[in-house]
């Protein structure tokens, strides 16, 4: 498949967010229908309303071409998919039920797509937790759903957030800030160094990636009088990543780490908990940061944003965020490419037999 088909879903996210004006503002610029098939699983009538805003405020919004099945998507449009109701009209900024059940439409039609692999990557606008929640979704948020979906049963999905400078990863996310101590232990910080260390060489190319890996506890437990969990449990999880191969330092205390500017000599950084990696991210990044879940089948980016209803409908959100995550995407699905033409025919073991005097090659052999 030629790269400027590659086909990208779309979430309309919570409809009386900033979901659409985001997604408007990116496609206005026509230069990325040259690198990429747009098609949001959303509302016309959601979709025409924001339109009809950007116009009141002299901001040039894209036509939308509304097709019925995704093999139909016309590459240089930006297309949409009618896959919920249109009874009720937006009201922006607020969580109302009807917009949690458009959001959840919307991505349940996105992630058939993608399964079937019609689409070739997802890009998800904002949602509320709280409003997109019924009997079928029960998650904290895209990440746990999607890793049900598509998460490898062997290691845990991995949030990373990421820019063009810094790459922060999350041992623990969408969690009570009391259960994060219970929940860190060593087979856990492993697991996500090796989905971290592989997301690094396979979705960003980087060939032997170095990992930072923050500690728990402040200045790092000092030596036990704040806490043991840095030398018994994750000091071993770096111990172990080294055994297998994996370029990881730590355990650094986070606010020397990022007050002295340690993250510019790594690749990753890797997180205990949520706001441990995403408030510092955000203070640095916040307006072209990019949400990936790595440890999927399938390639998922977002804003690092949400859903700003305190903006929402008046024309004021910041597309950067958005359009950085399509960007990523795009990036992530030529990487894996690369990676899976690089590495998927190696080269046999080559045997030799040494038990007599002469050296025998026996290519017949298999692993």
């Amino acid at each position: 498949m030629d790269e400027k088909q590659i086909k990208i879903g779309i979430t309309q996210g919570d409809s009386n967010g900033v979901g659409y004006e985001i997604i408007l503002k990116t496609f206005s610029d026509g230069r990325l229908y040259e690198f990429c098939t747009p098609i949001v699983y959303g509302s016309h009538k959601s979709a025409s309303f924001y339109i009809e805003q950007l116009a009141s405020a002299d901001i040039t919004p894209p036509e939308i071409y509304v097709i019925h099945d995704a093999l139909k998507a016309v590459h240089g449009k930006l297309n949409l998919i009618r896959c919920v109701d249109d009874s009720a009209p937006p009201e922006p900024g607020h969580a109302t039920e009807a917009s949690g059940k458009a959001a959840y439409a919307s991505l349940t039609a996105a992630v058939s797509d993608l399964n079937t692999g019609i689409i070739q990557g997802l890009l998800t606008a904002p949602i509320s937790k709280h409003n997109i929640q019924n009997s079928d979704f029960t998650f904290p948020g895209h990440t746990e759903y999607l890793e049900k979906l598509f998460g490898d049963h062997h290691h845990p999905s991995l949030t990373i957030l990421l820019n063009d400078f810094l790459r922060v990863a999350l041992v623990t996310g969408h969690i009570p800030l009391s259960e994060v101590s219970r929940r860190i232990t060593t087979p856990l910080v492993l697991d996500k160094l090796t989905v971290f260390n592989n997301s690094l060489r396979e979705d960003f190319g980087i060939l032997r990636p170095r990992i930072a890996v923050l500690s728990l506890n402040p200045h790092a437990g000092d030596h036990g009088i704040i806490g043991n969990e840095d030398t018994e449990i994750v000091a071993l999880a770096i111990e172990e990543a080294d055994k297998n191969g994996l370029s990881v330092f730590g355990p650094y205390p986070a606010d020397g780490f990022f007050g002295a500017h340690s993250y510019q000599l790594f690749d990753g950084i890797l997180a205990m908990y949520h706001d441990q990696g995403l408030a510092p991210f955000k203070a640095l990044a916040m307006d072209n940061g990019v949400n990936f879940t790595a440890g999927l089948s399938v390639i998922r980016t977002s804003p690092t944003h949400g859903t700003a209803f305190d903006i929402a409908g008046k024309c004021k959100a910041s597309e950067n965020s958005f359009r950085q995550a399509l960007y990523t995407l795009i990036d992530v699905y030529r990487n894996r490419k690369k990676f899976q033409a690089a590495t998927g025919n190696p080269l046999r073991k080559q045997y030799v037999d040494k038990s007599g005097d002469k050296e025998k090659l026996d290519l017949t052999k298999e692993e």
